[in-house]
């Protein structure tokens, strides 16, 4: 490679591990040459692809994935910034399809779904089915690929590109959040009038929580940070769709923990809890309809899981009064 690449491709990371491992060989294999990958783990750690010039390791000390994306960005020299997560690679044609897509110069950012790996275990394809249904998940055009190109306000970090020339405009990430990070991003940029576009076809493989705790650590903790932003940083945060499992999660709190209950009040929360079971029960048949039978059968668990522990944590964000602080695992 010579001179200014196109694309700079940043992973942030702890410590090189066996995603690390299993993702560079795929970046390696892209069908779109004009890249570098800039890996940031907190300490000095092997380049086990040093014969590749394009592969550079940078040091960042115990920091957050915000911090480790805005400090590779400093030393990067692609004009499309290419954010991955550690346990994720991309579609050999990745590149291709960005490409193609940022000919639109009006268009400063663009993301696309992350599916599931194939090679994933059936409690990790089950942690991922959870996302795929409206009903259970919220949002499947993040992990699936759904309906046509168009424009968004959010986006994951896990498969987001910015052109670097805006990206430093507002500021990089300068973000204290994890997660979270990626909506705070996103709102500088809808804030300066740019355009972020999701691009079904722009595919990346994330690779699942193994089991139910995991799963409901990870998801409490994306709630925790959108009931903050729903109150802090509204313009994105602030919808109804958001607070609906923290609905759920008090209903059937209330029905399990209250035993004496005015019978109005009872007969209400029977109805809501009643009608929350449904939604679940349908978003069932169709994480079957987009996976499989036995996959749908596991995520039942799953899916009420995720709503209690999303709904509770945003309920917590949201009382929150004293700014948020991130916790690094």
């Amino acid at each position: 490679m010579t001179g200014a690449c196109s694309f700079s491709i940043i992973i942030p990371v702890k410590a090189v591990n066996d995603y690390v491992r299993e993702t560079i060989p795929y970046i390696q294999a892209l069908d779109n040459d004009d890249w570098e990958l800039i890996v940031v783990p907190n300490e000095d750690d092997q380049n086990e692809w040093a014969s590749d010039n394009r592969v550079k390791f940078l040091r960042s000390g115990r920091v957050g994935p915000a911090e480790k994306r805005d400090l590779a960005s400093k030393i990067a020299k692609g004009s499309i910034l290419v954010f991955l997560d550690d346990d994720s690679y991309p579609a050999s044609n990745l590149l291709s399809v960005a490409r193609k897509t940022f000919e639109d110069q009006s268009i400063d950012a663009i993301g696309g779904p992350a599916l599931t790996p194939p090679t994933d275990t059936y409690w990790q394809k089950v942690s991922g089915s959870v996302f795929m249904s409206g009903l259970t998940g919220g949002n499947p055009e993040r992990y699936l690929p759904v309906g046509v190109q168009r424009d968004v306000d959010d986006w994951p970090s896990v498969n987001f590109m910015i052109r670097n020339a805006m990206f430093q405009s507002v500021g990089g990430f300068d973000s204290p959040y994890w997660p979270g990070e990626d909506t705070h991003l996103c709102l500088k940029v809808i804030r300066a009038g740019a355009r972020i576009v999701y691009v079904p076809n722009l595919i990346v493989w994330h690779h699942r929580r193994s089991g139910l705790i995991r799963h409901m650590k990870q998801v409490g903790a994306y709630g925790l940070h959108r009931g903050y932003f729903a109150r802090h940083l509204p313009e994105t945060s602030f919808r109804l769709k958001y607070f609906i499992p923290s609905g759920a999660f008090v209903s059937l709190a209330a029905l399990v923990l209250v035993p004496v209950m005015p019978q109005m009040v009872d007969r209400l929360l029977f109805i809501g809890a009643s009608v929350y079971i449904l939604g679940v029960l349908a978003g069932c048949v169709d994480i079957a309809t987009k996976t499989s039978l036995l996959v749908a059968l596991g995520s039942l668990p799953f899916v009420v899981g995720t709503h209690m522990s999303y709904g509770f944590n945003f309920f917590r964000g949201f009382l929150k009064i004293r700014p948020l602080v991130s916790r690094l695992r």
